[in-house]
């Protein structure tokens, strides 16, 4: 299996990291894709296979931790890409609520 499990919601709290801007002042770091469950179940084929899929968007996926699980909230066609070249980590922003602070802890 790629990922820990699939999701069709965001079943976390509401929170401030709405833009790339706040993303941005987390630092990416390393998350095995098995770890990660994801919170949209449906995939767009362009998307995936699309060059210029991260042209507007941040390069890093954004993972939100809650309750000791990491939500993978953005980024599940980077992920994807990244299983089908058979590399089980990828470089994440990841949001850690369960701080408190709403700041990366991993």
């Amino acid at each position: 299996m790629i990922f820990k499990a699939v999701g069709e919601t965001r079943p976390y709290p509401e929170h401030s990291f709405k833009g790339r801007r706040e993303w941005a002042t987390l630092a990416p770091c390393q998350v095995r894709l098995d770890q990660l469950t994801t919170t949209q179940r449906m995939l767009d084929l362009a998307t995936l296979f699309g060059e210029e899929a991260t042209f507007y968007d941040d390069i890093f996926p954004h993972v939100v931790k809650w309750e000791g699980r990491l939500y993978l909230e953005e980024g599940v066609h980077r992920a994807l890409r990244s299983a089908l070249q058979h590399r089980p980590v990828m470089y994440a922003r990841i949001l850690d609520l369960d701080d408190g602070s709403g700041a990366s802890g991993e």
